[in-house]
């Protein structure tokens, strides 16, 4: 096994449900050499053999140290504390020393190295790394890590020892204080992030004390199992697209160190669902090559250097479909904010990236905390219709009450929208408390947060049930109709009896949204069925909207049995806390199921140019809940 102990090894597979508090395995097996973190001393000639495979590589590595040579003429960074964070002054330090330790390592030019010994010793004199936030100790530590071990033989012997001090005395230290370590038991984002950096920081320093380093990463790596599971059972990442950028990037940089300082990950990638979650990040990313942003995420996109991992682990070049594109000299510019960017250069050194083909499903769907269902009708065509349809639950990390919520894009436009997060300081420096999900929390009083502003439903202008659950029901993968479902009803508790909502894409032409509710037998239940749309907004009859958009247009056609209103909301929030929403409108219509009785109720999205067609009326008619047509 490489060295590796067989006792300690099967104790640390099978311990990963103990508390790392009362035991952790101990990791005895002889590690690498400075450089041991990533990239090891000659690994420089695997990133050099990219070069040839094509302009694309060497393009980025210039374009890395055309970074560097910038961050040279930059101010050093100082300790700006914006509220309670730190955490942009870490992200930085770690892009810079990041870069500037590559770039030296890829070229031995002394200039990088030297600049980023300064980026070290001026982080190194900060009085802490803000443990109170801990996510901005984590970063800082690996990006310092990355430098002290990168350029070890670079430094002066006093750097060495300041530099050293403050990964211990700053960094691994204070991750010992049960004050700061609650991360250790969670479950999301912040479990990754901060055993990434953690691990990072012991396996630098690691001659220095290697008992006390082997036992923090011991931890790391049973605590991090923790937020893996949440991945089961088929990949579908709790918080969303951008907090799975975040959290599973740190999750692959931990697993990519220790696999290459003991030549083993200790079993953590065949954890249930998380090799699949590859295939939820891809398919998060619609036509418009906007995110799938629910939750609190923005519908940013961009080149993600996980992605190389997971396509050079699982032999599937086709994962790379978006990150190739991404690479072109469009989005160029946006790649050297990445602070993880130098990663793609040693991840991607085993990948064939020459003819990276499109992905061969045109449906993923996945289970869990958060369930999705993302459908597309093509993955070439820039005008391809693309849905994504979400259930879970507003307990979970970072959630919105959003559960039902879908978005929808046709002909190159994203009609049917998410604003997504609204920024953070922006609501605590009003002293809002946003950090918790109880039904009576304050983050629901956030206009972006709470149902209203949802593509979902709203029964009886209540607010949903934050300890509801949506599950998936069923989902087909057939071209002629792809779709998904899922039981919405313990949103409504004690306003309905049940409810259940399907969303499919028909013949690859048009969308329908279809919901079924059953109201209580004490009481009726007034149903507000909403859309959020930068479009124009045109009221036509008694059951049609048209939006139209960058001088394109989208029908919504309602069909139901029972009697209407077509409706707009304003957007606008009276709440100087709450963000500015301009040039939006909420579309839809509001019904009223009387007591005891049950309705369902179609909305088809029509892009213009397509007609519904009398096969499709057949197959609407053999769908989910029966049809009201």
């Amino acid at each position: 096994m490489n060295n590796f102990n067989i006792v300690t090894a099967f104790f640390l597979l099978f311990s990963f449900n103990i508390s790392a508090q009362n035991s952790t395995p101990v990791l005895k097996v002889e590690l690498p050499t400075h450089p041991r973190i990533l990239l090891l001393e000659g690994e420089e000639d695997n990133i050099r053999n990219l070069f040839a495979t094509g302009t694309l590589w060497s393009t980025l590595h210039t374009d890395i140290l055309k970074e560097s040579d910038r961050i040279i003429g930059l101010p050093l960074l100082e300790r700006k504390q914006i509220g309670m964070r730190l955490l942009a002054v870490s992200r930085e330090a770690l892009r810079r020393i990041f870069f500037l330790s590559y770039s030296y390592r890829m070229t031995e030019d002394g200039k990088y190295a030297q600049r980023a010994e300064q980026e070290m010793l001026a982080v190194s004199d900060f009085r802490d790394w803000n443990p109170s936030h801990f996510l901005d100790v984590a970063e800082m530590t690996m990006g310092v890590a990355i430098g002290y071990d990168w350029l070890y033989h670079q430094l002066s012997d006093e750097s060495r020892g300041i530099i050293r001090d403050a990964i211990i005395e700053k960094g691994l230290n204070p991750s010992l204080n049960e004050k700061h370590n609650w991360w250790l038991d969670a479950k999301h984002n912040w479990n990754q992030v901060c055993n990434a950096g953690i691990t990072f920081g012991a396996l630098a320093v690691y001659e220095h004390n290697p008992e006390f380093s082997r036992s923090l990463i011991s931890r790391s790596a049973t605590s991090i199992a923790k937020a893996m599971h949440d991945y089961a059972p088929h990949g579908a990442y709790p918080e969303g697209y951008a907090y799975w950028e975040y959290g599973t990037s740190f999750n692959v940089l931990f697993l990519s160190v220790v696999e290459k300082a003991y030549n083993s990950d200790f079993g953590l990638s065949a954890i249930d669902g998380f090799m699949g979650t590859s295939g939820y990040y891809q398919h998060m990313i619609g036509a418009t090559n906007k995110s799938f942003n629910y939750s609190d995420c923005g519908d940013e996109f961009g080149l993600t250097p996980a992605m190389f991992w997971f396509a050079d682990k699982s032999k599937t070049p086709s994962l790379l479909w978006n990150e190739i594109n991404y690479l072109n000299p469009e989005y160029r510019k946006n790649h050297l904010a990445n602070r993880l960017l130098p990663s793609v250069m040693i991840w991607a050194k085993d990948i064939a990236t020459n003819n990276v083909e499109a992905p061969a499903q045109l449906v993923w769907t996945g289970g869990g905390t958060t369930p999705v269902a993302l459908m597309r009708s093509s993955w070439t065509n820039p005008n391809a219709i693309y849905v994504g349809f979400k259930g879970g639950t507003a307990e979970s990390n970072h959630a919105h009450m959003d559960v039902g919520s879908f978005i929808m894009e046709a002909n190159g436009e994203r009609w049917a929208m998410d604003f997504g997060k609204q920024d953070y300081q922006s609501l605590e420096s009003k002293k809002l408390q946003i950090w918790t999900n109880n039904q009576e929390s304050e983050r629901w009083k956030v206009f972006r947060y709470n149902n209203f502003v949802h593509n979902t439903l709203t029964v009886n202008d209540k607010m949903h049930n934050v300890k509801g659950y949506a599950p998936l029901l069923a989902h087909s993968d057939n071209e002629k109709l792809m779709y998904a479902s899922a039981d919405i009803s313990s949103l409504f508790a004690g306003e309905l009896k049940s409810a259940k909502r399907a969303v499919a894409i028909i013949s690859k032409k048009y969308v329908v949204v279809r919901d079924a509710v059953t109201a209580t037998a004490d009481k009726e239940a007034v149903v507000q069925w909403r859309m959020l749309t930068d479009a124009t907004v045109q009221l036509i009859g008694k059951n049609k909207i048209v939006l139209t958009k960058n001088g394109k247009t989208l029908k919504i056609k309602v069909n139901s049995k029972l009697p209407l209103q077509m409706k707009t909301w304003s957007t606008q929030s009276p709440n100087d806390y709450d963000a500015d929403n301009s040039g939006t409108t909420l579309v839809g219509f509001e019904l009223t199921v009387p007591a005891g009785e049950s309705s369902t109720f179609d909305v088809s999205l029509i892009p213009e140019k397509q007609r519904v067609s009398c096969s499709d009326k057949r197959l609407l008619n053999k769908w989910e809940f029966n049809s009201c047509n």
